[in-house]
């Protein structure tokens, strides 16, 4: 199933999670994964992101944009598995464009840079460091960017 979106992309849908969502841009191999509860559970946080690992592996993936917008609870164990397992592993399959759109939420928003330097911090030979990683405040900025 395919939706165009008010700024023209098409979105494909790739499969409906509880929690989540993933389209790819039709024409790209641009990901996006939309949350669309206020919280993702761990369990269901790697299960989405296994499906993207599959798509990446399979060289349909080069950039991921990750909307987080319906989020409201931060949870940094998800942040800390994401960053020090998944995005690890993505790198070396070529995945190093990442998008983010946060909520429109101070304490969500530091909470995440926090985060990201915490893990920074503790993981000095992070491949996360070297990838393309950049905020957008829209979807459509996020794919154009």
């Amino acid at each position: 199933m395919s939706t165009t979106t008010k700024d023209g992309f098409v979105l494909a849908l790739v499969e409906d999670f509880k929690y989540a969502e993933i389209h790819m841009v039709e024409g790209t191999k641009t990901c996006i994964v939309s949350a669309v509860k206020n919280y993702i559970p761990i369990g269901d946080f790697k299960k989405l992101f296994a499906k993207i690992g599959e798509l990446t592996k399979a060289g349909k993936v080069n950039k991921l944009v990750f909307d987080k917008r319906n989020l409201t609870v931060f949870h940094q164990p998800s942040m800390e598995w994401y960053f020090i397992e998944w995005k690890e592993e993505m790198f070396t399959h070529g995945l190093k464009t990442h998008r983010k759109i946060l909520p429109n939420d101070r304490v969500f928003q530091e909470s995440v840079k926090i985060g990201r330097e915490k893990i920074f911090h503790e993981n000095p030979e992070i491949k996360a460091r070297d990838m393309d990683i950049q905020y957008a405040d829209s979807l459509k900025e996020a794919i154009e960017k």
